[in-house]
């Protein structure tokens, strides 16, 4: 017994020798250093407080807005809207990602990793995006047939990858279902009446909170045929998201269920990389929220109804300041007959364009028009409900800015409105958020002597 105590003493006195710590509490070591990434084409938007819903117009459908000081936290936002060339990355990254799931289901090597570094078996197979997919070999055009349009759905029987095939499927966790009391206080059967309930939050429920969606990610091209009566719309029908004359034109034919699916797909490209360069991880990409959206619409501006400031469309030299509907039916007084090229316009104070006209945004929160009133000033976010039941109102979703068919009420940045979250329109597009890991920019120092107070 003894020489096993004197055994262990040996042990925790080497430990204490090569420890450098000399007993101090210093927090784990050789963790990851965070160091701020600038992210191509987005803004960096400091914290800061507002007053939502202020301006010379502020009611929508009659109902008027009841201006209050809302906060917001640091945010990195896309400094345009998303364009058709960023969005058709997604795509194609949809379509490489199928047909490497149809070709290594049908045996050709080099397409799924089936096992672990371990050897263990893999449910479901990882594909391997290394391999080079030979689109023209015959083995290939054989085992991704069922990826095309049928042959009497060709036209001029041009081979054509059929849209209806091109589903996204990725996870989330209801963190909403999480919070509830009814979850948190879940109880395992042969503990019920003990004193081992209730159980702490999401023990029994962890799998539940994990939810899995399917969604068709092709924009609606027919969006500029079916928005309007008598429609002679079809030329934008044809060519507007497949021809390279409009790849640095707003997305739009999106709905808002797709542009969440376009956020979380951009959230794991980005750290899926950064983890392969060892670096730590950021924060997801998403919707900006109502609140996030005004605020960054104003650009520091306050009070005023434009993000350029001030109650005016024009310029001192009378040229228009957004791509509206200036008059009824006069689409191109203001150069644009429908879309324009994003950026076309002058930004605001910071730095981002197109926050008023050209198309109207998506937004995260659903629509009611008691949100300046029911929403957390610290977190306002209007949450919807998940659940497929639903009511119809948490299916509304808030969209901002205006866009070129609407006239000027709808560009001022505090005038609100929405549409279903299914449906896909061509005067809606969106752009991202990420918030900032942390403060302000530049506040994520390695060691916290280093803070200015």
């Amino acid at each position: 017994m003894k020489k096993v105590f004197f055994l262990l003493a040996g042990v925790v006195l080497l430990w204490s020798c090569n420890s450098s710590d000399k007993g101090e509490l210093v927090g784990v070591q050789n963790r990851p250093i965070f160091e701020d990434i600038d992210l191509k084409g987005m803004v960096f938007i400091n914290q800061g407080n507002f007053s939502m819903g202020a301006g010379t117009q502020n009611a929508t459908y009659g109902v008027p807005a009841q201006p209050r000081t809302m906060q917001v936290g640091s945010y990195f936002m896309d400094e345009t809207e998303i364009t058709n060339n960023e969005y058709r990355q997604f795509v194609n990254w949809v379509i490489d990602s199928i047909a490497r799931r149809m070709l290594g289901e049908a045996g050709i090597d080099g397409f799924l990793i089936e096992e672990d570094e371990y050897g263990e078996p893999l449910e479901p197979a990882i594909l391997n995006k290394k391999e080079k997919i030979m689109w023209d070999e015959q083995e290939t055009r054989e085992a991704l047939e069922d990826l095309y349009l049928p042959e009497k759905d060709r036209f001029y029987r041009r081979r054509t990858i059929d849209p209806a095939k091109l589903n996204y499927e990725y996870y989330w966790i209801d963190y909403q279902e999480a919070s509830r009391k009814e979850t948190a206080t879940a109880v395992r059967p042969e503990y019920q009446g003990t004193m081992f309930a209730p159980r702490p939050k999401g023990l029994n429920n962890r799998s539940s909170l994990i939810k899995r969606e399917v969604v068709n990610i092709y924009p609606d091209t027919l969006c500029w045929v079916h928005d309007y009566t008598y429609s002679m719309n079809e030329d934008f029908t044809r060519q507007y998201f497949t021809s390279p004359a409009y790849d640095n034109y707003p997305v739009v034919g999106v709905s808002w269920v797709q542009a969440k699916a376009f956020c979380v797909w951009r959230s794991n490209y980005l750290n899926q990389y950064l983890e392969s360069i060892d670096y730590t991880q950021m924060n997801d990409f998403r919707l900006p929220t109502e609140a996030e959206w005004e605020f960054a619409a104003r650009g520091g501006i306050a009070g005023e109804s434009y993000p350029w400031g001030g109650p005016y469309v024009r310029n001192p030299n009378g040229c228009f300041l957004a791509n509206y509907e200036p008059l009824k039916g006069a689409y191109d007084d203001d150069g644009g007959v429908k879309t324009l090229m994003v950026g076309h316009y002058a930004p605001n104070d910071y730095g981002l364009y197109d926050m008023s006209g050209n198309v109207s945004e998506w937004c995260l929160d659903a629509y009611n028009h008691s949100t300046y009133v029911v929403a957390n000033a610290l977190s306002p976010y209007y949450n919807y409900n998940a659940d497929a039941n639903a009511a119809p109102v948490m299916k509304e979703k808030v969209i901002r800015g205006g866009s070129w068919k609407d006239q000027k009420y709808f560009i001022q940045v505090q005038t609100r409105t929405y549409e279903f979250q299914d449906s896909a329109k061509s005067y809606i597009g969106f752009r991202c958020v990420q918030p900032y890991l942390g403060r302000v920019k530049g506040d994520n120092l390695r060691s916290a002597s280093n803070v200015v107070r």
